[in-house]
């Protein structure tokens, strides 16, 4: 088994900002290096781009221009970064975090504890 991992967990998020309901997550994503993690929302942003309103739009190129740069300086100094645009009445977040992933056990050659063998499905009704 290998040990801990740093990284990074990304998510994006969707809020309708009209309605009284709270954001909604969309997507999420484990990156494992910060041009990966940055990249993730690089290509997002280019596939969305010609769909967002034209400020949202210019949003979008500002951020992958100039803003990218010092998003990803600062995922190397291991501190969140947080990119928005609003079309129209939705506001999309991604959200990048720096994070330890740790290791699974797999269960594969593993003793399971006595009780595991105790277990006996139930029949369907």
């Amino acid at each position: 088994m290998k040990g801990a991992r740093r990284g990074y967990w990304c998510e994006c998020w969707t809020e309708d900002l009209t309605e009284q309901r709270g954001p909604a997550l969309l997507a999420s994503f484990d990156a494992y290096a910060a041009p990966q993690a940055d990249r993730w929302v690089a290509v997002t942003l280019r596939t969305i781009s010609s769909a967002l309103d034209a400020d949202a739009s210019d949003a979008a190129w500002q951020w992958l221009y100039d803003g990218r740069i010092e998003t990803r300086r600062a995922l190397l100094r291991s501190e969140p970064c947080t990119v928005s645009v609003t079309h129209e009445d939705i506001r999309i977040t991604w959200t990048i975090r720096p994070v330890i992933f740790l290791p699974l056990l797999h269960r594969q050659g593993a003793e399971l504890p006595n009780c595991a063998h105790d277990f006996k499905p139930r029949k369907p009704d």
